[in-house]
């Protein structure tokens, strides 16, 4: 089991690197995190990560029990000290596992965040200079005020209408 965890850490370090840097390899992994967020995804995703977290509370339970026996006992036994040692490993490694993993999902919906709000801003953009481009040569203070001076005009002929 050791093994299998040491492979999936390194895999999703791996994952964060190539999120982290803007490299080809970048496109590709965003890509599969979006496949993967599809459908029945998510679903499995959860259960994985809910047994490794009973798996992981389990092997904080043995460690419990080993560390009362030797409270108990006021020695330890090397099988035991062999028990404590591969528990803490195997904790360690799937805490790890499930904080990379809630790491890459941040990393991700950061990213598409990020894109969403550069689109929506290069389109504001866009339509800025639409609207300088339309305007015409003058500067904006004298639009201003001939608006300004319209409202005036207008506002004394709704005060002329009603009167009448």
């Amino acid at each position: 089991m050791l093994q299998l965890l040491y492979i999936v850490t390194l895999v999703q370090m791996v994952v964060i690197v190539s999120l982290s840097f803007k490299t080809p390899l970048r496109k590709l992994v965003l890509v599969v995190l979006d496949r993967v967020k599809r459908g029945s995804g998510p679903v499995v995703v959860k259960t994985v990560a809910g047994t490794v977290a009973v798996v992981m509370l389990s092997s904080v339970y043995s460690m419990m029990l080993i560390k009362k026996r030797w409270m108990e006992d006021g020695t330890a036994s090397q099988t035991d000290e062999i028990f404590m040692a591969k528990n803490l490993l195997e904790t360690t490694l799937m805490g790890g596992l499930l904080f990379h993993a809630y790491i890459i999902d941040k990393l991700h919906h950061y990213i598409k965040e990020l894109r969403i709000r550069r689109k929506t801003m290069e389109t504001a953009k866009k339509q800025g200079q639409g609207f300088e481009d339309a305007g015409g040569s003058g500067s904006g203070s004298d639009k201003v005020t001939a608006l300004e001076e319209e409202i005036a005009r207008l506002r004394a002929r709704i005060k002329q209408l009603e009167s009448d």
